[in-house]
Parts: C-alpha cells; sequence; structure tokens
C-alpha cells in the first residue's frame, strides 16, 4: 500500500518543480527577445528627457537609452508615451516592459517595481514666474506650489506642509503631467513648481515661457533609475549590466552632454554608498 503510493507521489513533486521552473523562466528578458521588441514607457513632456521633435518624433535622454538597449538586445525599440503619474501602473500592467522615465528611485516604489541603480542623475531648479518675489527654496513658503501627482517633488512638499510649512498659507495642487504645472505657473495658478535643471535650461532656451525664472536649486536630489517588474531578477540584472556598461563605456558622459549641456557629469552615485 504505501509502496505503491510513491510513484504517484514522485510524479507530483516533478510536476510541481517543472511548473514552477517554467514560470521562473518567464522572464521579461526572454520575452523580448522573442517578441524582437522592447517597450519603454517615456514621458514625452519633459524636455531634455523625453519630448516630441516639430516632426512629431520623440527625441531625448531617455529615448536615446530606450534605443541603446534595444539595440544591445538586438531588438525594436517601442517608445510608449507615458504620463509620470502612470509610469509604475503601465510597468504593473505589462503595458510596457521597463521603464525609462526619470523615476527617482525611492523605498516607496521599491515595494511596487524593482529598480537599477541610478541611470542619470539632475540637479534639482525651484521655477517661479517674473513677480512672484521668489528667490530661493525657502521663499516657497506661504506660496501657492504644484508638482505631479505621485513625483518626489510632490513628496517633498507633502513633508513640508506636514512639517515647517504647516499653518503657513502654503498650498499645494497635483498635476497630472509637466505641461499642466508649466501651464498652471504661467496661468498665474501656483506660484513655483520644482524641475529638473536640464528641463528648465531647456524650456529657457525655447522661449516657450518667457515669464519663467530660476530661483536656486531645491534641496533635492534626483537620481533615476530604471524600473522593471518585481520578481523578475533576470531582466533587472540584465538591466543593471547595462547601466553599468553605459557608464564604463563613455556613452552615459556622451548622452548627458548631447542632452544636457556641457559641463561636469554628474556622478551616479553617493560618496560612501555602493547602490
Amino acid at each position: 500500500m504505501f509502496k505503491k503510493s510513491i510513484l504517484p507521489a514522485a510524479l507530483i513533486l516533478f510536476s510541481g518543480v517543472v511548473t514552477m521552473h517554467s514560470a521562473m523562466a518567464e522572464s521579461t528578458l526572454d520575452t523580448v527577445i522573442k517578441n524582437k521588441q522592447l517597450r519603454c514607457a517615456v514621458v514625452l513632456d519633459s524636455p531634455p528627457s523625453g519630448y516630441m521633435t516639430p516632426d512629431n518624433k520623440p527625441d531625448g535622454y531617455d529615448v536615446a537609452y530606450c534605443d541603446d538597449m534595444a539595440k544591445s538586445l538586438g531588438v525594436k525599440p517601442v517608445i510608449v508615451q507615458t504620463p509620470a503619474s502612470d509610469r509604475i501602473p503601465a510597468l504593473v500592467s505589462k503595458r510596457v516592459d521597463i521603464v525609462v522615465g526619470s523615476t527617482t528611485v525611492t523605498p516607496e516604489r521599491a515595494m511596487t517595481v524593482a529598480f537599477t541603480q541610478p541611470y542619470v542623475n539632475y540637479t534639482i531648479t525651484v521655477m517661479t514666474r517674473k513677480g512672484t518675489g521668489i528667490t530661493s527654496y525657502e521663499q516657497l513658503k506661504g506660496k501657492k506650489l504644484g508638482a505631479v501627482v505621485g513625483s518626489t517633488f510632490e513628496q517633498l512638499f507633502t513633508k513640508e506642509l506636514q512639517g515647517r510649512w504647516k499653518n503657513t498659507g502654503t498650498t499645494y495642487t497635483g498635476f497630472a503631467s509637466d505641461n499642466e504645472t508649466f501651464m498652471a505657473l504661467q496661468q498665474g495658478k501656483i506660484d513655483a513648481i520644482l524641475q529638473a535643471s536640464s528641463v528648465y535650461n531647456t524650456l529657457a532656451k525655447s522661449g516657450q515661457f518667457p515669464t519663467f525664472v530660476a530661483a536656486g536649486l531645491a534641496p533635492l536630489s534626483d537620481m533615476d533609475g530604471l524600473a522593471v517588474r518585481r520578481g523578475d531578477p533576470d531582466f533587472l540584472n540584465w538591466a543593471k549590466v547595462f547601466v553599468w556598461h553605459q557608464v564604463v563605456s563613455g556613452r552615459y558622459a556622451e548622452l548627458y552632454r548631447k542632452y544636457m549641456g556641457d559641463g561636469p557629469i554628474p556622478p551616479l552615485n553617493v560618496p560612501g554608498v555602493d547602490f
């Protein structure tokens, strides 16, 4: 009786092992190579990271980064225009394979997605309009502020409103995209926003918003990582190796200078911290 039950039990166990192994083998890396395309979530209203050219083609640092990844994999790059607030939902719902969307690495986000080490580093500028009287980050207290919902800028403002700026008359409004924050600032609905210094420099050169001025830097480090789905160590490992290779090959510096401008190349790590 006991001996007769050994074979069926062993088959069940073996079947379970095979099933589990098959599930583990289904990495996004395999799927991308099989489908011959890499779908990248990119925010295209945030130059110079991502934007549309006059002939309606996507361009920018993040677009070029996606192109480089696809080339390395031997597949076609597919740029999926994604609002900043939809970057992580798009990844989790499998509408994209990877987020190349200037996404700041935070413990909260890392509960939902997996991050590589930083692939780009931005300094953050306080953007305001002429006539607001704002000349520094500290002067944002008591003003009308705005940011994209779910962004690190929103997190910083929320922290300040619950702390130092509580009961000071400071107000905050969340928006769905960077373009909406620009329009709200231009129209006087808010007094200031935060943006990557490279984005501000691009806007200033474009002449699109002649009333915008910089008011110093914000106390915020914005090191952004590529994001992939949790539970996919093969694809995460490949993405980490790719970021490393971009740096040691000099491609990171090349892309940074092309899209962000000349000057020192920001480091992709914090001194004393090995990501």
